[in-house]
């Protein structure tokens, strides 16, 4: 049974076409990587299947829902959270009020709210931190507390958008870490990542797309290896 389901999903921005024509089903408690290079449409994409933009053409369903014309807030209610590439917190407020944010998509008291974004920061060994601004937070500490913020509207799907980019190898396992135990947990993932030494750590299944279109989708190691997603991820001609 599919949770989430795009069915040719295209996106065009004058005679730009940004996605195009893209098909795939997402599984309960399954974990599948999207990459590409630079410019393949993989945010874009991302923003579709939330919400905050509407396709040219194509639908979407969630849990057997056609979804393709709700909005953002009421995929986030429904059950789609996503992460942003560019992590922009509310710096002056704290690590907890911020993962109360995304808490109140499903809460609608305070004390609901925060009951909530405290048992996230447990689960992502990050209550030591609930009360740093988040203007305070390195890199690592701010991209997990994005995560925070997605998980804390309790989401069936996640869409992580290069939430590894600018980690160091340690932070970058660290995250490996809490996204595997997450995703084991039962959450099923959407992965934009660059890393393939990530990429192969975490995803079983691989989607490639390039100039908006899937060039490539199945087992990781067989997509990685295979020479047009070569050519097309590393710029390089095999063969």
């Amino acid at each position: 049974m599919s949770l989430l389901t795009a069915r040719g999903l295209t996106r065009t921005f004058g005679g730009l076409t940004a996605v195009d024509d893209v098909s795939f089903e997402l599984a309960p408690g399954e974990l599948i990587s999207i990459v590409g290079p630079n410019g393949a449409g993989k945010t874009t994409l991302f923003t579709l299947l939330s919400g905050q933009m509407r396709p040219s053409s194509g639908d979407i369903s969630f849990e057997g829902r056609d979804v393709t014309g709700q909005r953002s807030d009421q995929r986030a209610r429904g059950g789609i959270g996503r992460t942003f590439q560019i992590v922009r917190p509310l710096a002056a407020l704290t690590v907890l009020e911020n993962a109360m944010v995304g808490a109140f998509a499903r809460h609608r008291t305070r004390r609901a709210a925060e009951r909530r974004a405290m048992e996230v920061l447990e689960v992502l060994d990050f209550a030591d931190r609930a009360d740093r601004r988040a203007g305070e937070l390195t890199l690592a500490e701010r991209k997990r507390l994005e995560v925070a913020r997605a998980l804390a509207g309790e989401p069936r799907v996640l869409l992580l958008d290069e939430v590894m980019a600018g980690l160091n190898p340690t932070e970058a396992a660290e995250s490996v870490a809490v996204i595997s135990r997450l995703n084991a947990d039962g959450l099923a993932v959407l992965l934009i990542e660059h890393n393939l030494k990530v990429v192969r750590a975490l995803a079983k299944r691989v989607l490639v797309l390039d100039h908006g279109a899937v060039i490539a989708e199945g087992g990781t190691d067989e997509v990685l290896e295979d020479p047009k997603v070569v050519e097309a991820y590393m710029g390089t001609r095999t063969g």
